[in-house]
């Protein structure tokens, strides 16, 4: 989430790029293959494929937009449309109604939408950690989520707000009933007025701009010690977050499928781009209109990389037991009122898609990542 804001040849061509691909060492394989949206000139057909994501452009999607400005996927034989999301843009809806092919959303909402009767269905667990945060002032003596019971709570809603009432409500604390809910911009505004007592965050996004926030008293930023920060995942509520779903019924079509594993495999070269093309990813994400400055998505891309690398089964992975447990949350909390099924997710086309680029020579595990250390500046500039 953003503050209110603005906004995928021939054998012997395929040889040729893994044998290259391999001979490069250590992590840094030079994986641009084009420009923006450009079709590898061995292509004989080019599919064009929409796929809506969660919000405006910023570095959580980062990868999505290196695989298109960085060409992949044209290498792919892909024309790829990246529509942004926003408050009146559902991604699992969008896909759900036809309109576009592919979704970036979370498995909580995303499920709680299949169970209306939506046909969407995991094809790629792209994030494998969760950045779920609740933050209050630290003289407010929030440290726990049953200290929000009587306060007033900021809620994003539209969805985004099915983790925490999930987890409060596993915590003993039924936020429309124990507590004042207030709708909260995607923004930190109101906690910054002290209008509300604790607010949604993401560790890429809100977190930092409050630390990016000048202390009218000291004129100085603010700093980590002057609030109190529930980690919803340090407290046992880590749910699966970023995933890229698709229509169950498209794909059972074999040619579908293969645009699925190869709309795919040009993502992951993109979260890959970002993670060892660190600097240009940032820039790419900013030339695509990112509202919030260079030092915002700097801190923002960082805190993302965190949140996929390293991926010991391989990007892109699904563990059956992360996915059990973010059910198991959702359920508990009233999200969701029956597990959704076997067919709501599939791992085949996830490992087709990291199959491919493993036989290229890509690093799809990140074993050796490290993120940065990023200094946070005054207004994300």
């Amino acid at each position: 989430m953003n503050a209110r804001l603005r906004r995928l040849g021939g054998v012997l061509t395929a040889l040729a790029a893994g044998a290259a691909l391999a001979a490069c060492s250590g992590p840094n394989v030079d994986l641009t293959a084009g420009g923006p949206n450009t079709v590898d000139p061995s292509c004989t057909k080019t599919t064009k494929v929409k796929v809506v994501l969660q919000w405006v452009a910023q570095s959580q999607f980062a990868g999505y937009y290196a695989a298109k400005d960085r060409g992949f996927y044209g290498k792919e034989c892909l024309q790829v449309t990246i529509q942004e999301g926003g408050v009146n843009v559902v991604p699992q809806q969008v896909l759900a109604s036809g309109n576009a092919d592919f979704a970036v959303s979370h498995v909580t909402k995303t499920m709680a939408s299949r169970a209306q009767g939506a046909d969407l269905v995991n094809i790629s667990q792209i994030f494998q950690r969760g950045a779920y945060l609740q933050v209050s002032w630290k003289d407010t003596g929030i440290a726990r989520l049953q200290d929000l019971k009587g306060k007033r709570v900021g809620s994003w809603g539209f969805g985004n707000d099915l983790v925490l009432r999930a987890a409060s409500a596993a915590s003993g604390v039924a936020l429309d009933r124990d507590a004042k809910v207030v709708q909260q911009p995607f923004d930190m505004s109101l906690l910054l007025k002290r209008e509300i007592d604790a607010a949604q965050a993401k560790t890429y996004n809100e977190y930092a701009q409050l630390l990016e926030t000048t202390n009218p008293r000291t004129g100085e930023l603010y700093q980590p010690s002057d609030f109190s920060v529930i980690n919803l995942q340090d407290a046992g509520f880590t749910s699966l977050e970023d995933g890229i779903y698709a229509r169950g019924g498209t794909l059972k079509d074999k040619a579908a499928q293969d645009v699925a594993v190869r709309f795919l495999k040009a993502t992951m070269r993109g979260w890959v781009y970002c993670r060892d093309r660190f600097d240009d990813c940032v820039d790419v994400v900013l030339n695509n209109g990112a509202a919030l400055g260079k030092g915002h998505m700097t801190w923002s891309l960082n805190e993302v990389n965190k949140l996929i690398w390293p991926s010991p089964q391989g990007l892109g992975h699904l563990d059956p037991k992360a996915w059990k447990q973010t059910l198991d949350i959702a359920r508990g909390g009233g999200v969701l009122k029956a597990d959704p099924g076997a067919g709501a997710y599939r791992t085949d086309l996830s490992e087709r898609a990291m199959s491919g680029l493993k036989a290229e020579g890509v690093d799809v595990t990140g074993a050796s990542y490290e993120p940065r250390r990023v200094t946070v500046t005054p207004g994300g500039k």
